[in-house]
This record gives structure tokens, sequence and C-alpha cells, in this order.
């Protein structure tokens, strides 16, 4: 019997790239036997309801479009202990689809689709004081990043993967150094700076490795804590992110921990996976083991090469 597929789809992911995406998609899901029910998804609340449907009707949940999607859907189906995720990446970031080592192509991800491997992977959930936990996958972060976020959700998809280091370099002008009032695992700690980090995955932004050594399966969170730099000094560390090589530099810093409490001495909203997802003050956790995803046959380890990782942990 061929396996019940419901393909969540965000037509506007992308700048269209996930609509233009479809037709061949449901082609190459009918040419390996996938039975393919498609659903186009108004928003994000929309997208929970659906994958909800589908895992309770027994079906493969896939998403095709970005990682806001992909991180929606899976806060429905760790609900669901049987479910299991498939990623046809199809935004602008399409980070976690790259951790994974999934084929970059849509169609071409429809083979892991059909004959992958299922791996379990953590999640992360930020938590308001007074308000219900919410899901991510690749990476929560703070501060800096919130402003750099907001202005690459307003920018014009021709960017492409660069909207994030372009919303960064906007946001550059006008930031202004933050204080952070931390604690790793009951452990406090104060920084003045750009921000901090909750990593569940290596990636986020299009390719920028901001925690390089991050596994998406060991329990815990990489925290990456920006200090305070000169403009300068930023400008020329923004470019090593997409390699890795930030790490080294002396004003950040990664610890782990299990669950991560984050203020500031103003107001700012958490995002992850290209989202908003909580205001300060936040509780950040990882969620070991919460969802089931599909990866290539042949390994259900990242498939990727890593950039080069931390050689010390704290």
């Amino acid at each position: 019997m061929a396996r019940r597929v419901c393909l969540i789809v965000n037509p506007s992911a992308g700048g269209g790239r996930a609509a233009r995406a479809l037709p061949p998609v449901e082609a190459a899901f009918a040419r390996t036997g996938l039975a393919c029910r498609t659903v186009k998804t108004r928003d994000l609340s929309h997208a929970r309801t659906v994958a909800g449907e589908a895992a309770g009707a027994g079906e493969t949940t896939v998403t095709l479009g970005g990682d806001g999607l992909t991180g929606a859907v899976a806060h429905e189906l760790r609900r669901h202990p049987d479910a299991v995720l498939g990623l046809l990446p199809g935004g602008r970031g399409n980070d976690l689809a790259r951790v994974l080592g999934l084929p970059p192509e849509p169609v071409a991800a429809c083979e892991v689709i059909a004959h992958g491997h299922e791996r379990a992977i953590d999640l992360g959930e930020v938590q308001e004081p007074a308000g219900a936990a919410r899901t991510f996958i690749g990476i929560a972060s703070v501060g800096f990043d919130s402003v750099a976020n907001e202005i690459a959700n307003r920018a014009p998809s021709r960017l492409g993967n660069l909207v994030y280091a372009y919303g960064a370099l906007r946001a550059l002008a006008t930031w202004r150094p933050a204080t952070f009032d931390l604690e790793l695992d009951g452990r406090p700690e104060s920084f003045t700076g750009f921000s901090v980090a909750a990593a569940n995955s290596k990636a986020y932004g299009g390719g920028m490795y901001l925690a390089p050594d991050a596994e998406l399966d060991d329990g815990l969170l990489d925290v990456v804590i920006s200090r305070h730099a000169s403009r300068r000094r930023f400008l020329a560390t923004l470019p090593k992110v997409f390699r890795g090589e930030h790490i080294h530099e002396p004003t950040i810093e990664v610890k782990r921990c299990a669950e991560l409490r984050v203020s500031a001495d103003r107001p700012f909203a958490m995002y992850a996976d290209g989202d908003p997802i909580g205001d300060l003050p936040v509780t950040v956790r990882a969620c070991p083991g919460a969802l089931r995803v599909l990866v290539r046959a042949q390994s259900t380890a990242p498939l990727l090469p890593a950039p080069p990782a931390p050689t010390t942990r704290s």
C-alpha cells in the first residue's frame, strides 16, 4: 500500500518558489507511487491545524515552504507520537533541510519522502511567563537578531539567501548595546552586547552557521553569546558566520545547557525559524527526540559537512 502524504504548501514561500515547485512535486510523488493530498496554507495557524488532522489520519506530513512553516508544523506533530515529518525546501532559508543534508531542490527531495529513513531529532521550545510554550526547530535568538529579522522579513524576496545579511547590515546602523541577564541550567550570567541565541541546530538565516557544533540529537542547546564590539569589528566578523569561524572571535562565546532563561534591559521579541516566537523574558528548553523526520536512506547523520567547531565547551 502506498504511503499517504499530506503535502502542506506555503504558496508565498521563497518569493513564490514553493508555488512554482508544486506541480512538478505532485508529479514526482505520482511517479514514486505516493498518494498525495495537497493543502495550501492560509497562515501558520492553519498549517498547524492541517498537520494535526494529517497525523490523526495516519498520513505522512510533508512541508513545501520555509523553516517558518516547518517549525509551525513541528509544533503540532510533537503532540502525535507516531507522526513523521518530511521536508521539501521551498523557502528562502531552508536551514533545517541544509543541516539534514537533504537535496536543495524540492523535486529531488521527493525521493527522500518516498525512500528515506526516519530519524528522531530534538526540538526547542520558548515559553513566556504567562503563555503557552511554542516550538522551534533551528535557532531562537534575541537582541540584535530581533531587529535584523524584523527588517529581513520586510525585505524584497529577490534578495534570496542574502536577505538575512541585509537585515543585519541595516540593523547595525541604529543598534545600541543591550544588557542581557541569563540563567543556563540555573547558572546566572550577565553581559552587554549584541545578542544571545539558543541553537537546536547549526544554521539559520540561509546558511549562517551560528552554532557550528550544535547537534540535532544531543538533548542540549548551544547558547551563542555575542558581546559588545565596534561596528568595524562586527562587519569583519559577519562573513565568518557563513563558515562557522566567528566562534573563534574573542567577543563570541558558546556554552551548552538544557534550559536557558533570558531577560534584557529593554523589550525584545525572540525570533526562531524566521518568525517572532515570544517576548522577553522567556525560558528556552531543549526537547530531546521530540520529532521524527525523513532523511536520506544511506545515513541517519547530517550529510552536509559542518564548518569548523569549537575545540572546548563550557
